[in-house]
């Protein structure tokens, strides 16, 4: 695709990397069809391929309007249009480039704005979003019925946690939202890698990854937040950690891309290259570990395994949590159009809940059509997405396995 960057599009800090790829697109087309909003909504401006142009658009000078704002914000970042790209074209940083830049250049509406402000300062701060949880719940009864559903029951799971006893460590991103939403998961996967001889080692100056702020307009918050993870976990990766383990899939995807956040920052560099070689997704961890040694021989609830965006898509891990399940005994059904992301996407369920929800029906329509007992995720936020619809139970992966480990200590 031939561009002409306008004389300020070329001051960008990221021009010559959006340049790059607006040239790498050859405008085929085959995004679309893998795309859940164009499929949604039929508006060739609604897939990946009416956005480029759009921002080449923009870049070149040609429009700065509501309507490309409207148009990148509908998008899910779901990358489902890179996995179908024949081209590689990196359309996930020129949408960052694209909305970064567009985002001080189109007046958003006042509940727009506040909107964004109050998510990006609640979101990644567990203290802030412990206390709204708590007023949440206090007057869910009285909420409105779409209200009513984005606020989660207490998580009611088992939060203990072994000590820290063993040679080999790792750390683990404890996250924002999931701390005080279910601190469960984080909890199961400590239990599991306690028995097959693996500590993790708490940083409690660690925190958001960063992700959320930074997809909606914040970014500069949103790497200051990676820079912190990244000073309080190197010295323990100094200190010989072999893994920062991430929980979420969505994070997972982020603390992998520090690399090339930071790429050009003297200062982060080098440590950031080190943080996301050494990020894994606990599949990652756990596929290559004798896990079935830990196991009970009870019966399993028959699964659905709901794979994440993040965790196929960006991550290309697909099929790797449905391996281990399977090697541990349990039943997974199959899932029609796998592929197609389930409305979630970190915020997105809050800031585009029309189309979140059609899109979330959709895929428990797919989950469900198995009969599963249980629905399975790698992701915190797409289970609570999934469960705010009332239907089949959605769960972390890893509190099904660690509920069938055995009673022998390791």
């Amino acid at each position: 695709m031939q561009t002409h960057l306008s004389e300020w599009a070329q001051q960008l800090p990221r021009s010559e990397e959006a340049q790059a790829i607006l040239r790498s697109c050859v405008h085929c087309g085959f995004c679309n069809a893998t795309c859940p909003t164009y499929l949604d909504q039929g508006n060739e401006l609604d897939g990946p391929r009416g956005r480029i142009y759009l921002i080449k658009m923009f870049l070149e000078g040609q429009a700065t309007s509501e309507l490309t704002q409207h148009h990148l914000d509908r998008c899910l970042s779901c990358r489902n249009c890179e996995t179908t790209c024949p081209s590689g074209v990196k359309y996930h940083a020129l949408l960052d480039i694209g909305r970064s830049a567009l985002e001080p250049r189109v007046q958003r509406s006042l509940k727009a704005r506040a909107t964004r402000v109050a998510l990006t300062q609640i979101l990644p701060e567990p203290g802030r979003v412990q206390a709204l949880l708590g007023v949440a719940r206090a007057v869910r009864p009285l909420l409105p019925q779409a209200l009513k559903e984005k606020v989660p029951q207490k998580d009611a799971g088992n939060t203990a946690r072994p000590a820290v006893r063993h040679e080999r460590r790792v750390l683990m991103l404890e996250g924002c939202v999931q701390p005080a939403m279910a601190p469960a998961i984080n909890a199961a996967t400590a239990r599991v890698l306690d028995r097959l001889g693996i500590s993790v080692t708490p940083i409690a100056q660690a925190g958001c990854c960063g992700a959320s702020s930074f997809h909606l307009g914040a970014q500069e918050q949103g790497l200051e937040q990676a820079r912190r993870n990244i000073d309080a976990w190197w010295p323990q990766i100094e200190q010989g950690a072999i893994a920062i383990v991430q929980t979420s899939s969505g994070c997972g995807a982020f603390v992998k891309e520090y690399v090339d956040l930071f790429k050009n920052d003297p200062a982060y560099a080098e440590r950031a290259r080190r943080v996301s070689e050494l990020a894994k997704d606990l599949v990652q961890v756990l596929e290559e570990l004798p896990l079935e040694q830990c196991m009970d021989g009870k019966e399993r609830p028959r699964l659905a395994f709901h794979c994440p965006c993040t965790l196929q898509h960006a991550q290309k891990l697909g099929g790797r949590v449905e391996s281990v399940l399977t090697r541990l005994g349990f039943e997974l059904g199959a899932v029609p159009d796998s592929h197609l992301c389930c409305g979630s996407a970190g915020t997105y369920s809050l800031t585009q809940p029309e189309i979140a929800g059609r899109l979330r029906d959709r895929k428990l329509d797919a989950l469900e059509s198995s009969k599963p007992d249980v629905i399975a995720t790698a992701n915190m936020a797409c289970g609570n997405h999934l469960n705010s619809a009332g239907r089949t139970k959605v769960r972390h992966w890893i509190e099904l396995v660690d509920e069938h480990l055995s009673v022998q200590t390791a």
